[in-house]
């Protein structure tokens, strides 16, 4: 691929998880969790967009959400259980997206607020449409998810060089 070729990251966040004494890394989904999950996944595999990797957190609820959601897609992307997207910081998470090799255009990443809301934010320069404005009124609820595009490498991936192309969450 050429320097200039566009690519994609979507960020998703986790669905609904349950609460829980034990261990936060072991939460499993709540019941509106393992609904939100697959309308999550078929709203994605009805954009059209072919992933080529995804990286989800190692985080019960997060593989949970993966699994759910990556049922309803024609073709799997490759995934990728990354432990470094549970409590990374933000230039935690935009260092390890800068890792993603360069074959890759377009790719998938289930993990946590605060990093799946502060990564949108912080890569969008600029928006489509009211998504910056829906995104910034709502917060980014669980099992939400935002569409970044940018040209370039991915490790140019730096804060403000894509634009912010949807916003979606399940009350959509």
């Amino acid at each position: 691929m050429s320097a200039d070729t566009p690519r994609r990251i979507v960020l998703l966040r986790h669905a609904k998880a349950e609460w829980s004494q034990d261990s936060d890394h072991e939460r499993p989904l709540a019941e509106r969790g393992r609904k939100d999950a697959p309308v999550a996944g078929r709203r994605l595999a009805d954009s059209g967009t072919v992933f080529d990797l995804a990286l989800c957190s190692t985080a019960t609820r997060t593989r949970e959400t993966w699994k759910l959601a990556v049922h309803e897609f024609a073709q799997r992307p490759r995934t990728v259980y990354e432990e470094r997207l549970y409590e990374a910081s933000l230039g935690e998470l935009i260092a390890l997206f800068g890792e993603t090799p360069d074959d890759v255009r377009n790719l998938l990443v289930v993990a946590h607020n605060p990093g799946m809301h502060g990564a949108a934010d912080a890569l969008s320069g600029t928006a489509e449409g009211d998504a910056l404005a829906r995104m910034t009124r709502d917060g980014f609820p669980t099992a939400a998810y935002a569409v970044v595009e940018f040209s370039g490498p991915w490790k140019s991936l730096e804060n403000g060089v894509g634009k912010l192309v949807e916003y979606w969450t399940p009350n959509d």
